[in-house]
């Protein structure tokens, strides 16, 4: 058979970083690893062509190509994923749909006209996909029935359907599954509470075909929390990082973990020798009560502040999630947000307001209390967006204090200080990574950013104050140091963004608001006469 993956639009985000990746020729952050792993799941035996649309667009030749067009996605991209599946049936081609959106609320795939939902797992899944193709079906939904796959069988990724120039990074996955219960999130819901990893030589494996491939920039592991089986990941570490020496560290490491990582200094000293630079951590809120309610508890055991900067120390670059809206949250919930980040110095921060997921405990326990807003399963998983459920605060208060804040974390010279302060007291790598020349499209990129915000900017004499004194003080993170500056460049736009929209929002929600009021008053006067 002819496979043609389809990966949907991504909308402007947070994670887009679009300004910043036109300044070194790039044109998407990361690339779709699950579609790559579906094409490694199903017959070799079959053809792949596989289209990124943040990449480019598909054409007509690659429609006629196609027996069957398999599309996969997050929340995020839902308008773009329903629009490939009508266009599939417009020119009468079966369509598959899987992926984390999917699985969650298969019934707006299905209306949209999908032949297949091939649902959660595709390990478990994709086979009895096969199987009925085989058998001449045109239509089916599959489902694990509570099965979770055994991911030591997972196969090597087809990382060679990829254009590797157009990512700035590449990913790989080493377990699935977190332990904790987060109210609010749908990880546990789609992949448990068990994490599942896979074997030191299965990632290690996965490595090597993108060396191979030629790869020698950033892979990020996207496991939703990367240390939620401690064992496993430090044996694998352990294999990684002799690895990684031997081929002379030819890749930066990144993820995401909980912010318990801060309490295991064997962990952390384990992943800097295996060049891990950065991680993401899920701070929320510095609210013990709000991270109580939610049942985030393993960020009220230890100060935040203390972990974050420990984990810094160390040798990571720590990015971190915030989230405004829980219920019972207090005015200014905002500001102490700002607060928290002036006191740790993180730079970059996914700043959001709380959506109740669907199926996620959140999501049941608002829709018992009917709180959840008309079309509240049209929430598409951005920073653009009020709550969809009616929140304990004013939601008029809480979309103004988000837009505020929004703004405010990403004023330039806070922002630049925030990077400086980050990086300056962050412990170098203890191993040294070979030099490399900068290509030509990088070096363009270093002085437009010298450029705009060394000379063009107010912030000029800070930017070149800050630069020099880490060549200086801690040349060793001096890159990593210059990236995250040039990504001032995406939140400036973005930030705009954000206020625009939610301040528009508001004010729609507050004209619905006083229309409903007239509207009741309206009617009480017309039932009293």
């Amino acid at each position: 058979m002819r496979i043609l993956l389809l990966y949907p639009l991504f909308p402007k985000s947070f994670w887009s970083f679009d300004k910043a990746l036109e300044l070194i020729g790039r044109k998407v952050s990361l690339p779709p690893l699950g579609l790559i792993t579906v094409a490694a799941i199903l017959p070799q035996t079959w053809e792949f062509r596989l289209v990124d649309r943040n990449v480019r667009l598909e054409t007509e030749a690659d429609w006629a190509w196609a027996d069957l067009v398999i599309v996969s996605g997050m929340i995020v991209q839902k308008p773009d994923m329903l629009h490939l599946i009508r266009e599939a049936k417009r020119r009468g081609v079966l369509v598959a749909v899987g992926g984390p959106y999917v699985t969650s609320v298969p019934n707006v795939a299905q209306t949209a006209g999908a032949d297949f939902l091939v649902l959660d797992e595709g390990e478990i899944t994709l086979p009895l996909l096969v199987e009925a193709l085989k058998r001449g079906e045109t239509s089916g939904i599959f489902r694990a029935g509570g099965e979770k796959p055994d991911v030591t069988g997972t196969p090597i990724p087809r990382f060679d359907l990829l254009d590797l120039s157009v990512y700035n990074e590449m990913s790989v996955q080493f377990s699935r599954g977190c332990p904790f219960e987060c109210e609010f999130c749908d990880i546990i819901v789609l992949y448990g509470r068990k994490p599942r990893t896979k074997t030191p030589g299965q990632l290690l494996a996965e490595l090597q075909t993108l060396y191979d491939l030629g790869w020698r920039r950033s892979v990020f592991v996207v496991d939703d929390n990367f240390i939620g089986n401690k064992r496993n990941v430090k044996l694998m570490l352990r294999e990684l990082a002799p690895w990684m020496a031997a081929h002379g560290y030819p890749f930066r490491l990144a993820t995401e973990a909980s912010v318990d990582l801060a309490q295991d200094q064997e962990l952390l000293d384990l992943m800097v020798n295996a060049n891990f630079t950065s991680v993401f951590l899920g701070i929320e809120t510095p609210d013990t009560d709000s991270l109580s309610l939610t049942k985030k508890y393993q960020n009220t055991r230890n100060s935040l502040v203390e972990s974050v900067q420990t984990i810094n120390r160390a040798g990571l670059s720590v990015m971190a999630g915030f989230i405004l809206g829980f219920d019972g949250e207090k005015t200014g919930a905002g500001d102490r947000i700002m607060d928290f980040m002036e006191a740790t110095a993180i730079p970059k921060a996914m700043f959001g307001m709380l959506q109740a997921l669907p199926n996620t405990p959140l999501w049941h326990r608002l829709q018992k209390e009917g709180r959840l807003r008309l079309g509240s399963e049209e929430t598409h998983g951005n920073q653009m967006t009020l709550t969809n459920f009616v929140p304990t605060r004013p939601l008029e208060e809480l979309g103004r204090e988000y837009a505020s804040c929004f703004w405010e974390l990403y004023e330039p010279s806070r922002y630049l200080s925030r990077v400086y302060r980050h990086f300056i007291r962050m412990k170098p790598a203890p191993h040294k990574v070979p030099l490399r020349m900068l290509e030509l499209i990088e070096m363009r990129a270093v002085l437009i950013i010298c450029w705009r915000q060394g000379i063009k900017r107010s912030t000029r004499f800070q930017f070149w104050r800050q630069l020099f004194s880490i060549i200086r003080h801690n040349p060793g993170v001096f890159v990593p140091y210059l990236s995250n500056c040039a990504l001032i460049e995406h939140f400036l736009e973005y930030r705009q963004i954000v206020r625009d929209e939610i301040e528009a929002q508001v004010a729609e929600f507050s004209a619905a608001e006083v229309n409903l009021r007239s509207e009741s008053s309206s009617f009480a006067v017309i039932r009293n006469s």
